[in-house]
């Protein structure tokens, strides 16, 4: 790949405004809105793995400049598709749509794994673009990167000194699926089944929380996926439990969307004397 391509950002600073028609045929202009699966090894994470639970009791709320004006837009949209109270499908569409021009995300995050009785908590900065790339950039309790430029992912971490590498369509990890976020989202083509489910997070009262059952293929890799979305259809959270009852959260925060990002960013050269791992 060129210098000129590895720079290329992808993404614009600030929000873009486009129009939501809704079935009375109103239509309003409104930012499109972004709506961010003891350490075993991480090795073995590539292949298998959920990431972990958040225990969360009351987190800020992070607020974009534009924010009064993404706040009305929702308001206006909800009272347009039924009094303020969408019906399920309504809301799963919109949720859905909310994504579709987004190009970049970038969020902070903490990602917590609960089982048997043990917690791993982690956290750093997550960045996602179009064309399936993601870069998980681990800064605490340890610096390490997970990464996919769309094909292969890898996991490196420094202290080990080692690089693992893994073809995408080889791995069931976790965090694989929030590629979907900036594609064509759609909830039906993950889930057998999906509802609300208002009483299984401590939320604000505006948020909504739905949850997904797998279809058959996947039934052996998580029992269902619970998110919180909040009423400017950002994912404050992700909790995955899998068949072993163990679980995986994610927690987002400071969540931006369109924010230039250079495609470098999701290259990686690994220094001098790194052990490589391959898997497939």
């Amino acid at each position: 790949m060129s210098g000129g391509t590895k720079n290329r950002q992808i993404g614009r600073s600030g929000n873009r405004v486009s129009k939501n028609r809704h079935a009375t045929g109103a239509s309003i202009d409104c930012p499109n809105n972004l709506l961010p699966h003891e350490r075993r090894s991480d090795a073995h994470m590539l292949s298998r793995s959920p990431d972990h639970p958040i225990t969360r009791s009351a987190h800020p709320i992070s607020r974009s400049p534009d924010w009064p004006i993404r706040a009305t837009c929702v308001v206006l949209a909800l009272t347009l598709i039924g009094a303020g109270t969408p019906s399920l499908d309504d809301f799963v569409r919109h949720f859905e749509s909310s994504y579709h021009s987004v190009k970049t995300i970038r969020a902070d995050f903490t990602q917590t794994y609960v089982t048997e009785g043990r917690t791993q908590t982690e956290s750093g900065v997550v960045y996602f673009a179009r064309g399936g790339l993601m870069r998980w950039d681990y800064q605490r309790p340890q610096p390490k990167l997970f990464f996919s430029d769309g094909k292969t992912l890898q996991l490196y971490v420094p202290e080990e000194k080692q690089l693992t590498r893994t073809p995408l369509k080889a791995s069931d990890d976790i965090r694989v699926p929030f590629r979907l976020l900036l594609s064509r989202l759609d909830l039906g083509r993950v889930f057998s089944r999906i509802e609300f489910a208002p009483d299984d997070f401590q939320h604000p009262p505006a948020d909504r929380v739905l949850r997904g059952y797998p279809k058959k293929a996947f039934q052996e890799d998580y029992r269902q996926v619970l998110m919180e979305v909040s009423p400017e259809f950002d994912i404050r959270r992700v909790l995955v439990t899998l068949p072993d009852q163990s679980t995986m959260e994610f927690d987002f925060d400071h969540i931006e969307r369109n924010v230039p990002i250079s495609r470098s960013l999701f290259l990686f050269t690994p220094p001098l004397g790194t052990a490589i791992f391959d898997q497939h």
